[in-house]
């Protein structure tokens, strides 16, 4: 596997995303890596490597800016990088398109065929990226969030699968209708696979924390790579 780091800018803000992908002479599709909360660290690069592994290239990107991480249990610091995106998504559809356009240019991809996928407040990002009309064949949100924010909306062209927790706090089952009625309006190829018994951020190995709502488990977490898989090869061989 060959990995390396990318620099790219959104306007005056430096970022720096993590490459991952096997040598090939032939173009591949690529998949954005949304991050969680804390920021592009060990989770979304070893994310980056999955999607590697399953034959694509794998991009975690940066929401952050280049440098900038929060830490783990740490609510406060993630909470207050995460919020300025949360509350204002039209800078979130920008930083992500930057994330977007850097991989348009990387030689190793196949830009007819392009999907996005986020852990936690990463599965905000792609929904919004779908949201956002963006030329990408789908996007996968892993317990992600789905409340939608102030922007007007585009035609939504991606497929959209989301993997959940049915007993995560932070997104309770009537959120989930009402994304699944917004999908729908909006007349999308949607998918949410609901895991019972699961809370948030159940597919990182690091998350025990049942009082704040996230616990990893490895059940669910196999049942979402394979989900995942299996809608990557459905819309690249499209």
């Amino acid at each position: 596997m060959i990995t390396k780091m990318i620099d790219y800018q959104d306007g005056n803000t430096s970022l720096e995303g993590y490459l991952a992908y096997h040598e090939t002479d032939k173009q591949k599709p690529a998949v954005l890596v949304a991050h969680d909360w804390s920021g592009r660290r060990e989770m979304a690069c070893k994310g980056a490597e999955r999607i590697a592994d399953m034959g694509y290239v794998g991009f975690a990107l940066d929401m952050y800016g280049k440098g900038i991480f929060g830490a783990d249990g740490n609510a406060e610091k993630n909470g207050a990088l995460m919020a300025p995106f949360a509350q204002d998504r039209a800078l979130l559809r920008r930083r992500i398109t930057a994330a977007l356009q850097a991989v348009q240019q990387l030689p190793q991809v196949d830009t007819s065929r392009i999907a996005a996928m986020g852990y936690c407040f990463g599965g905000m990002c792609v929904l919004e990226l779908a949201r956002s009309g963006a030329d990408v064949q789908g996007v996968i949100s892993v317990h992600g969030i789905f409340v939608p924010g102030n922007v007007a909306n585009t035609k939504i062209t991606a497929k959209v699968l989301c993997l959940h927790g049915h007993d995560d706090p932070m997104v309770p089952p009537e959120q989930v209708f009402a994304f699944e009625t917004e999908m729908t309006q909006a007349q999308v190829d949607w998918q949410v696979h609901v895991y019972g018994g699961t809370m948030h951020a159940f597919t990182n190995p690091k998350a025990n924390n049942p009082g704040f709502g996230t616990v990893y488990k490895e059940v669910a977490a196999n049942r979402a790579y394979r989900s995942i898989a299996n809608f990557l090869e459905e819309i690249f061989s499209s």
